[in-house]
């Protein structure tokens, strides 16, 4: 073992130089800060040209939804407020109109059904109380609340559907309320189904996307928008052609057709019997 030399420090261990950064290489940060500005621009420039072109386009549009939503608080307040509420939030006479969409309020409003003459089962059909330009405004207000159904496109009120398809499934889903025929039926507690003929093709779509009354809601995942437009094309078929079976006694199945026959038929041949009873006397 070497002696320490009194009076001086030991030596410090020799460290080696970093390597200098050769020249010319990028700084591994450098790619993510150029992705970054080519984004921001890329994004500034499209943001810029979209708010452009929308300004250019969308200010009557906007005006005039914004114009005719006003229109329709107006005369929700004057008409529907009294049993609705002033915010539509309903009340213990009448539900939340929070959600239920255009669709509804067109169909119940467009029909007659609403407002409501007066307290029973259900709101019956009755003349329209309002304009079409004011049924769509009470419509765009109530939409305006919240997302509901919207009034359906056109291409499906066309009646140019599959009239077999549906006729299918109207009997599956429809015939047991409205009768296979459309001609409407009795229900529980003085409620009935309504008969189909002359409804328009949008009243029919908006009753199945809202469910009226005691009708069921059939969403497109129960019958699709084409199922649906099927469905109005087979009601409006059987209201076009006569019925092959002659005289149809409004259509109300076994129980009329079976009445008929039991009075007129019966009777006929009780009327029958004492005409030949008495000429043989």
């Amino acid at each position: 073992m070497r002696p320490r030399t009194p009076g001086k420090a030991p030596a410090s261990p020799v460290r080696k130089a970093k390597p200098a950064r050769k020249a010319g290489r990028r700084h591994p940060l450098a790619t993510v800060a150029l992705l970054a500005i080519g984004l921001g621009l890329t994004g500034g420039a499209y943001a810029a040209f979209t708010t452009t072109t929308a300004s250019a386009e969308e200010p009557q549009v906007a005006a005039a939804s914004q114009t005719s939503v006003d229109e329709g608080k107006k005369l929700f307040q004057s008409n529907c407020a009294t049993c609705h509420g002033l915010d539509a939030q309903g009340s213990s006479v009448a539900p939340s109109l929070i959600g239920v969409g255009a669709a509804a309020v067109d169909f119940q409003v467009g029909t007659g059904r609403m407002p409501m003459q007066m307290q029973g089962p259900q709101a019956e059909q009755k003349p329209v109380q309002f304009t079409d330009e004011q049924v769509k405004a009470l419509a765009d207000y109530v939409a305006s609340l919240a997302p509901g159904p919207s009034i359906p496109e056109q291409k499906y009120l066309d009646g140019k559907g599959n009239a077999a398809h549906g006729a299918e499934l109207f009997r599956i889903n429809c015939a047991m309320c409205h009768n296979v025929a459309g001609a409407g039926g009795a229900l529980t507690e003085g409620k009935f189904a309504p008969p189909l003929t002359g409804v328009s093709a949008q009243h029919i779509y908006e009753a199945m996307i809202t469910g009226p009354q005691n009708m069921p809601v059939f969403n497109d995942l129960n019958i699709t928008p084409q199922g649906k437009a099927d469905i109005i094309t087979y009601l409006k078929y059987i209201q076009n052609n006569p019925s092959p079976g002659g005289f149809e006694l409004g259509s109300l199945g076994p129980v009329a057709e079976g009445l008929f026959l039991w009075i007129f038929g019966l009777g006929a041949i009780v009327a029958l019997t004492v005409w030949i009873t008495a000429k043989s006397n």
